[in-house]
């Protein structure tokens, strides 16, 4: 009889490792588009919050605090620390940066989707507003 799964990802990128009724639980390592120079947007999720446990490198979490209109106003990072759990609330716009050695466990509903989520585009005037806030100039 077999009694558990052991499960891995370690390709770049998310992927699902495995899911339960209305939950999955996903790999999420280093990719380019992660790279802070490469990040063209934040995103919401409508219907979940989305949780996040550092398993290996370095991740921060960026929030980008909007106003109305949907317009982003400030960001707001915190770095995570490995084998704490953070939860992102629902409807709150974030973004991540991840080391080349990260290795991060993502939970989050199983229909998750761009159907049920919102990005914000960042333009080049945005972007460069985001690098500089990173960089802390």
């Amino acid at each position: 009889m077999n009694m558990y799964k052991i499960l891995s990802y370690d390709e770049p990128g998310y992927a699902k490792v495995f899911s339960y009724l209305s939950w999955r639980v996903a790999v999420l390592n280093f990719i380019d588009e992660l790279e802070l120079q490469n990040i063209h947007y934040v995103e919401c999720h409508q219907n979940t919050d989305e949780v996040f446990i550092l398993l290996e490198g370095t991740c921060s979490l960026i929030f980008a605090i909007t106003n109305d209109q949907q317009e982003v106003v400030e960001y707001e990072k915190i770095n995570l620390e490995k084998n704490k759990i953070y939860v992102v609330n629902q409807g709150v716009y974030h973004t991540h940066i991840l080391s080349k050695d990260a290795k991060v466990v993502v939970i989050e509903q199983e229909d998750t989707s761009y159907e049920n989520s919102h990005r914000i585009y960042l333009d080049e005037k945005e972007k460069s507003k985001l690098v500089n806030f990173i960089n802390g100039v």
